[in-house]
C-alpha cells in the first residue's frame, strides 16, 4: 500500500519527471536520501515503470490520426496473435488495444496526409490477418488527454 509520502511523490513525479532527486525531495518535503529509496522501492514494485519523451506527430509531418476499429475471425486459433504480431510491424500503427464485445481490437494510425493514409490502409492494413470487419474513425481533435492518477 502506498502511504501519504508515497503519494506526494507520484504526484510532483506524475506532474514533472524530470525533476532530479534533490528537486522531487524538496518538493515531498522529505530528505534526498528517503526520496530516492522510496522510487526505486516504486520502480522495483512496478507502480513508476519508466519514463517517456511526448513527440508532437504534427511537427514531424503526421497530419492524419484514424481509429481502427477491428473485428477478427474468431473462428481461426491463432486470429488474435497473428493479427497482434502483424500489426505491430507497421511503423504508423502507434498503439493496439485489445477488448471484449464486438470489436476486438482498435489501432491507432497515423499518416503523413490522406494518400499516404490511403496507400498504408490498402497496402498493410487491409493485409494483416484473420480481419472479419473494419470500421474506420477520423480522429478530428484530441479534446483531453492525461494519464496523471489521482493519487
Amino acid at each position: 500500500m502506498l502511504d501519504d509520502i508515497d503519494r506526494r511523490i507520484l504526484r510532483q513525479y506524475q506532474a514533472d519527471p524530470s525533476l532530479s532527486a534533490a528537486e522531487l525531495a524538496e518538493r515531498c518535503r522529505i530528505s534526498s536520501g528517503v526520496c530516492w529509496r522510496r522510487v526505486e522501492k516504486m520502480q522495483a514494485a512496478g507502480i513508476i515503470q519508466g519514463q517517456e519523451a511526448v513527440i508532437d506527430w504534427a511537427a514531424l509531418g503526421f497530419a492524419v490520426e484514424v481509429s481502427l476499429r477491428v473485428t477478427l475471425d474468431k473462428t481461426q486459433p491463432r486470429a488474435f496473435d497473428d493479427f497482434i504480431g502483424a500489426a505491430r510491424k507497421v511503423p504508423e500503427v502507434i498503439e493496439i488495444q485489445t477488448f471484449l464485445g464486438r470489436v476486438d481490437v482498435r489501432l491507432s494510425v497515423i499518416a503523413r496526409d490522406m494518400a499516404h493514409y490511403q496507400q498504408l490502409y490498402r497496402d498493410r492494413i487491409l493485409t494483416l490477418p484473420h480481419i472479419a470487419d473494419i470500421e474506420a474513425l477520423m480522429h478530428i481533435a484530441r479534446l483531453k488527454r492525461d494519464e496523471v492518477l489521482p493519487v
